[in-house]
């Protein structure tokens, strides 16, 4: 039986083999991705769905026009796409989901270009895209460690440094408390502690957060195995797709005369209860190391494009809560 692909694989690969040549994937201007849902929303019926699309339209032309703007010359490529939480509930079939999407979308003038599974973030195919993720995280240095494992090993990702913890000891007074540190602080700090997964190694339960980054990765075309892009978009409609989430690519083209999937950038419409998530997608995301070469081709093309790129990845992020 064939095991899945880690990043351990990828490197003894590369170790093993004169070069790895990192292929380019096309690029729009922008991924613009109009909303996530809860499986409860979907539960509430087509009225919850179209209430979605009316709250996200108004925003999703302003971010059309704006990248329109920032354009030199020439007309933006700008594609939509929708994330379905097929990891944490499994409800209805895709089928049946994606033809609700779609047509509440219509309703709002609004064309969903990709639908996409959250499941495929942390696996697409052989490939464990999770853990490739996982091995190009690097701790932030802090002030003093306190000998927690890196976050590779704990499961836990932060931007500065914790409270120290003392035992207890008997017969002694303890320390005075010291606060968390900010890592990057400005005049005050805001420190987070992130869970990345939980359960054994061999049985995780990626976080949501931690999924989310691997999306924004993936929508910025900066994941690679072996030099490959992962996971390209499967052409597809609605009432074709499978009744088993398991049996739908992870990301499927709805739209055959979208634009590119991957972008320079990306913008997200979603409710204010993903604030929480969004600012742990962040703190992960400053500590992704980006593979040199597929980082390079995007930062060279939008360079050739004159389309301006911020060079870290959070700064070519955007979202309105609403």
């Amino acid at each position: 039986m064939d095991r899945p692909v880690t990043a351990a694989d990828d490197l003894a690969a590369e170790l093993g083999s004169p070069a790895v040549v990192s292929r380019s994937v096309a690029l729009s201007h922008l991924s613009l991705e109009l909303g996530h849902l809860y499986m409860n929303d979907f539960m509430e019926g087509s009225g919850r769905l179209r209430e979605q699309f009316r709250r996200v339209a108004p925003w999703a032309a302003t971010a059309i026009r704006q990248t329109a703007e920032a354009l030199p010359r020439g007309r933006p490529r700008i594609s939509t796409c929708f994330l379905i939480d097929d990891y944490f509930t499994r409800f209805s079939t895709p089928r049946d989901v994606v033809t609700a999407l779609v047509a509440a979308a219509a309703d709002s003038g609004l064309t969903i270009d990709y639908v996409a599974r959250e499941s495929g973030c942390a696996r697409a195919g052989a490939v464990d895209l999770a853990r490739i993720v996982q091995d190009h995280l690097v701790d932030e240095p802090v002030e003093g460690a306190n000998g927690r494992p890196p976050a590779t090993v704990s499961g836990w990702l932060t931007n500065g440094q914790r409270s120290p913890a003392e035992p207890a000891r008997a017969m002694t007074v303890p320390g005075p408390w010291q606060p968390p540190r900010q890592n990057a602080v400005q005049n005050h700090s805001i420190f987070l502690d992130v869970e990345l997964w939980s359960g054994p190694d061999e049985d995780r339960l990626w976080s949501c957060p931690f999924l989310a980054a691997v999306w924004q990765l993936q929508r910025l075309g900066l994941l690679r195995h072996l030099g490959e892009p992962v996971a390209a978009p499967v052409p597809g409609t609605p009432a074709g797709l499978p009744v088993e989430w398991e049996l739908m690519p992870p990301i499927v083209q709805l739209n055959p005369a979208a634009a590119p999937f991957h972008a320079y950038r990306t913008f997200t419409v979603v409710d204010s209860r993903f604030l929480p998530v969004e600012t742990a997608v962040r703190t992960i995301l400053g500590n992704v190391a980006i593979d040199p070469a597929a980082g390079g081709q995007v930062r060279d093309r939008a360079r050739g494009e004159r389309f301006d790129l911020p060079a870290e990845t959070v700064g070519r992020i955007g979202y309105v809560f609403v």
